[in-house]
């Protein structure tokens, strides 16, 4: 750091680490809570997975918008990020474990030499959010049990999706950018055809991807030496086109989930965060809904 210069930290916020009660490493948990008193019926909240990455634009979200609730439509209320105790924006190992469901899988490591890649933890992560996270927040603030909000981006999209068909009751609002359903055979649709019955207040899926998360690369991306093998990798993966599948599936069940797609223009699957994460801060905090 240069002389002179000092570290900043976003107003409002703090984290703390939390370990699960049957061991393990610990979380770390981001947290903004507005400054003034909440109402009666407690501040609602958002959710997100990949903390140390998302954090930052919920919060700079909330900010701007908060204040002028006539013009945005975006009202106070509690962020919340799932995190880990790094420096770096994402742990790609356990961010695996944690956000890619079941069935538990061993997958070649991510460098030579390393440890191999495991999925199946997102049960646990739920056991944790449920009982030991949301509890934590709830002595520290005042809740709104019935305004809560749970955000993922890509494999984050894949544990909303999980975590909406095993508990529907446990948020409000589930929004679910770019999920990899096609990950291991597209298995989320048998949780998706197995799911458990949504609650009479019917509880809101927003499912989106990028522009270019369909048949076409960016623009740019077609001047990358791996723009062929790119190209192959999307028609693998049907981001946009599964997710939109979903949707209309979804709305048209008798089970109560309402659901909703959105492309946003111009993005690709990494660039979209930015966006799905402000639409996240729109639908939890919605001040007229």
């Amino acid at each position: 750091m240069n002389d002179g210069a000092t570290v900043y930290s976003m107003p409002g916020t703090c984290f703390f680490d939390l370990a699960p009660v049957g061991g393990g490493e610990p979380y770390r948990i981001f947290l903004y809570i507005p400054s003034t008193e909440p109402p009666e019926e407690g501040w609602p909240l958002l959710m997100t997975t990949d903390g140390n990455a998302t954090f930052p634009f919920a919060v700079a979200s909330l900010v701007t918008q908060a204040p002028y609730p006539a013009a945005t439509n975006v009202g106070w209320g509690v962020v919340a990020a799932i995190g880990y105790p790094t420096e770096e924006p994402y742990d790609a190992m356990r961010r695996a474990w944690d956000l890619g469901p079941p069935p538990v899988k061993s997958y070649p490591p991510y460098v030579e030499g390393g440890p191999p890649v495991m999925i199946g933890g997102t049960g646990e992560l739920l056991d944790f959010i449920e009982t030991m996270v949301i509890p934590k927040i709830s002595e520290m603030v005042r809740l709104d049990p019935t305004r809560r909000s749970l955000f993922g981006h890509s494999f984050g999209g894949l544990f909303t999706l999980f975590s909406l068909f095993q508990r529907p009751c446990l948020f409000a609002n589930w929004i679910a950018a770019s999920p990899t359903i096609f990950w291991e055979g597209s298995e989320i649709l048998n949780n998706e055809a197995q799911r458990q019955s949504a609650p009479s207040n019917r509880p809101f899926l927003h499912l989106s991807a990028g522009e270019y998360e369909g048949d076409e690369l960016a623009p740019f991306q077609y001047k990358n030496e791996d723009a062929a093998m790119r190209l192959e990798k999307k028609k693998t993966e049907r981001t946009l086109s599964l997710a939109q599948e979903m949707a209309e599936r979804l709305n048209g069940a008798e089970d109560g989930i309402r659901a909703e797609f959105e492309i946003f223009p111009g993005e690709t699957h990494m660039s979209v965060v930015g966006p799905a994460v402000n639409r996240a801060i729109n639908i939890a905090f919605a001040a007229r809904k």
